[in-house]
């Protein structure tokens, strides 16, 4: 399979300043995720899609490929898909929305998430870890997908799928069902421009989770387990953790 990354960068971030350009291991944030997507080497093409000019100049200068998309995107799957439109990938058999703030996403992972590929009928996949810890059941900051015999999605939320409240008796406790969805996400480059072009749907306006609209228009993701979930980058203590554990291993 022919398969691109792409990682939507935009500068500005709610929670964390400009953590894109934070680089206080000596690599920005986003250089990070861009060289350990590289290094999963199932990729030919890895290319950052930012709407900041510092973004991408930081990493010309870090020789990593990026590309200037415009700043009203609602969401980081648009702006993939604005970035293929752009550069040409026509010939690509899958394009990859690799987050810019996951800077540890397993890279056998990202190899796994490309081989599902070789299934003609898959048109969009995901991954999922299980649950860490019981208490992530009923955090809505955890997103929770529930699948089908077939490892498709039935569905995500950010609410404890399934419900035990009328569980019988002999049923497995409620946090063996469901995992942790692991917010990277794989399309065939048709798929990606439908995905985008769907309306946004009821379910997708309640759990703020744009996957759902795929599942409301009736279509299958396919969503595959992951050998751990990664520590994505959202807060401050979040980034220090990640510095010490770059320092840790040396720098990389």
């Amino acid at each position: 399979m022919k398969a691109a990354a792409i990682l939507p960068a935009r500068l500005q971030s709610t929670r964390l300043a400009r953590k894109m350009l934070l680089a206080e291991t000596g690599r920005t944030l986003i250089e990070h995720s861009a060289r350990n997507a590289l290094s999963s080497g199932v990729f030919e093409r890895v290319v950052v899609a930012t709407d900041s000019t510092e973004i991408a100049t930081a990493l010309e200068a870090a020789g990593i490929e990026a590309v200037m998309t415009r700043a009203d995107h609602q969401s980081g799957t648009d702006r993939v898909r604005e970035a293929v439109e752009l550069q040409g990938f026509g010939d690509f058999d899958v394009i990859v929305n690799v987050q810019g703030d996951e800077p540890e996403l397993a890279r056998e992972d990202l190899v796994t998430l490309v081989r599902a590929f070789s299934d003609a009928s898959v048109q969009l996949a995901t991954l999922c870890a299980p649950l860490a810890k019981s208490a992530e059941l009923g955090s809505p900051q955890v997103v929770k997908v529930v699948r089908d015999g077939a490892g498709d999605a039935l569905y995500f939320s950010r609410a404890a799928i399934p419900c035990a409240v009328h569980a019988r008796k002999g049923s497995p406790p409620p946090q063996s069902a469901p995992r942790r969805h692991v917010g990277v996400y794989a399309f065939r480059p048709a798929a990606l421009a439908r995905f985008c072009e769907l309306p946004v749907g009821a379910l997708e306006r309640i759990e703020n989770l744009e996957q759902l609209r795929w599942l409301e228009a009736g279509l299958k993701l396919r969503v595959l387990d992951a050998e751990k979930a990664p520590l994505g980058i959202d807060t401050r203590p979040e980034y220090d953790a990640f510095v010490a554990r770059v320092k840790a291993r040396g720098g990389t």
